[in-house]
């Protein structure tokens, strides 16, 4: 009942939002993935910031990749009034900036032409994680979801290679298709973060993507929320608040042998990571 409530009211509001479309912010920056890496403890920090504003009733609109034959109206209207705007400005005395997060706008084939074509100055802020991790982490997220139906880890990693065959390029071939596999079960493909970021900046330019590390952002965060903030242009206010979100406990450890078969496969994608970080990530330090 909460959920169809909920569902009611969005549709009521995304209602009201599209008749004042014209009147509505255009994001200035997105959280772009990757999914299981931070993204909603960053988006929950930057969200107090009071020059912040996020998208009205949800934290990821995906609109540029499962949603885009919706148009621009529609994205539109998930964002607050200009109004709204000028009287943050009058208040705090800076330029507000609105956003959204959506993970799966980093992994999608075809977001980063999108946005590069639909916000020409937008910038983007991607975190990235172990993959080994990050791929353990996101069984488990899918799996409590009931998009996942192996409960086996590692049987699901065999599976991958198999599920995701050819579904890439049926993306790119049908740019309003929808790939439950691509979106759902892409546990070692995730993590190949360095070629999704390399698309990302030949789409948008490498100046407008920044790159952090989750396990310096949950070790130590300030520095790479102030990180964020000098890369948006934003100063120092407000009080943000760094809790890990969403984080799933497991029943069992990852077995080690499993382990250090999908380290050595992450290896040579890790060593193309570390120019967009500046050095090692922080799982092979």
């Amino acid at each position: 009942m909460r959920t169809a409530v909920k569902r009611a009211a969005h549709v009521a509001a995304w209602s009201g939002g599209r008749v004042t479309v014209a009147a509505r912010m255009s994001p200035s920056f997105l959280i772009v993935g990757a999914q299981r890496c931070g993204t909603t403890s960053l988006y929950r920090a930057l969200a107090r910031h009071p020059l912040v504003l996020k998208a009205v009733w949800r934290k990821g609109v995906h609109y540029f990749d499962v949603a885009y034959h919706k148009g621009p109206e529609w994205y539109r209207a998930h964002f607050p009034l200009k109004a709204t705007a000028r009287l943050v400005a009058r208040r705090h005395g800076g330029v507000p900036l609105a956003f959204e997060s959506s993970p799966y706008y980093l992994f999608h084939p075809l977001a980063a032409g999108r946005m590069a074509r639909d916000l020409p100055e937008v910038k983007v802020i991607a975190l990235v994680r172990d993959p080994v991790e990050r791929a353990w982490s996101a069984h488990a997220h899918e799996l409590a979801r009931g998009f996942e139906t192996e409960p086996s880890f590692e049987r699901a990693v065999a599976l991958e290679e198999e599920r995701l065959a050819g579904e890439a390029e049926r993306l790119l071939a049908e740019p309003h298709a929808i790939s439950h596999a691509h979106r759902h079960q892409a546990y070692l493909a995730r993590g190949r973060y360095a070629e999704q970021l390399e698309r990302l900046a030949g789409a948008l330019g490498r100046d407008r993507v920044l790159v952090l590390d989750s396990g310096d952002f949950f070790a130590d965060p300030r520095p790479v929320y102030d990180r964020v903030l000098g890369f948006l242009g934003l100063p120092a206010m407000g009080d943000p608040e760094f809790r890990r979100h969403n984080a799933r406990p497991r029943t069992s450890p990852l077995p080690e042998r499993l382990r250090r078969s999908l380290r050595e496969h992450f290896a040579p994608w890790d060593e193309r990571l570390r120019p967009w970080l500046g050095g090692d990530p922080s799982w092979r330090r």
